[in-house]
C-alpha cells in the first residue's frame, strides 16, 4: 500500500511506486482555512535534493514558491538557496515558533501554505492514515496532534496484534470449540400422565 494522493493525476502520481513520484496530498479549497493545507511524504531528509520536485509540482497550484520555512529539529542541513525550475527559493528556519512536523510555503503573490511532513521511514499505513487526515477540508488539528494520534493509534494496532498473537499461540479460537462441546438441540418427549394414585 502507498500513500500517493493527488487532487489532479499527474504522470508521476500514477505511478506510487517510482522513485520520482511526488508523495503529496492537499486539501480542497474551502471557505474556511485549514490549520494544514495538506501533507508531504519525502523520501529523505535532504532539502536540496527533495524541495526542488514538492516546490515545482506546488508552483502550477500556487503560484511560485519563493520562501520555505521548516524547524530544523528533523532536518539535518537546512540550505539557504535552493534552486527549483529557473529560480531560487530561500530557505529559513524557526525553532520555537514553528511545528517541527510542519513545512510552511510562501508566495509572494497568492499567500502562504502549511504541510505536515510525514517522516521518510514512517510505515505505509500510517502514512496513508496521516496524508489523509492532513488534507481534511476546514482541519482543526496541527501536524503534531496528527503525528501523536499516529502513534496512539499504531501503538493500539500493534497491542492488538500482539494480544492476537498470544491468544493464537495458546490455541486460540480452536481451543474454545475444543473444551465448550458443540451445541445440540435438546429433544425432550412428551411422558403419557398417570392417574393419580397408581
Amino acid at each position: 500500500m502507498t500513500a500517493t494522493v493527488s487532487p489532479s493525476p499527474t504522470p508521476e502520481a500514477e505511478d506510487p511506486l517510482s522513485p520520482s513520484a511526488l508523495r503529496l496530498s492537499l486539501a480542497p479549497a474551502g471557505p474556511a482555512p485549514a490549520l494544514l493545507d495538506g501533507a508531504w511524504w519525502p523520501r529523505s531528509r535532504d532539502l536540496m535534493s527533495e524541495l526542488p520536485a514538492l516546490t515545482a509540482a506546488l508552483e502550477s497550484r500556487w503560484g511560485r514558491i519563493t520562501r520555505v520555512a521548516v524547524n530544523p529539529t528533523h532536518w539535518p542541513v537546512v540550505p539557504r538557496k535552493v534552486p527549483v525550475a529557473g529560480h531560487v527559493v530561500n530557505v529559513g528556519w524557526f525553532l520555537a515558533e514553528q511545528d517541527p512536523h510542519e513545512l510552511l510555503l510562501l508566495s509572494y503573490r497568492r499567500g502562504r501554505w502549511n504541510l505536515l511532513v510525514v517522516p521518510p521511514g514512517t510505515d505505509p499505513v500510517s502514512a496513508a492514515w496521516l496524508m489523509a487526515a492532513a488534507s481534511r477540508a476546514q482541519g482543526t488539528s496541527t501536524a503534531s496532534r496528527l503525528m501523536e494520534e499516529a502513534t496512539r493509534r499504531r501503538t493500539a494496532d500493534e497491542t492488538d496484534q500482539g494480544e492476537e498473537a498470544v491468544w493464537d499461540s495458546e490455541g486460540g479460537h480452536q481451543a474454545r470449540y475444543r473444551t465448550t462441546p458443540p451445541r445440540t438441540p435438546v429433544v425432550t418427549a412428551a411422558t403419557p400422565s398417570r392417574p393419580r394414585g397408581t
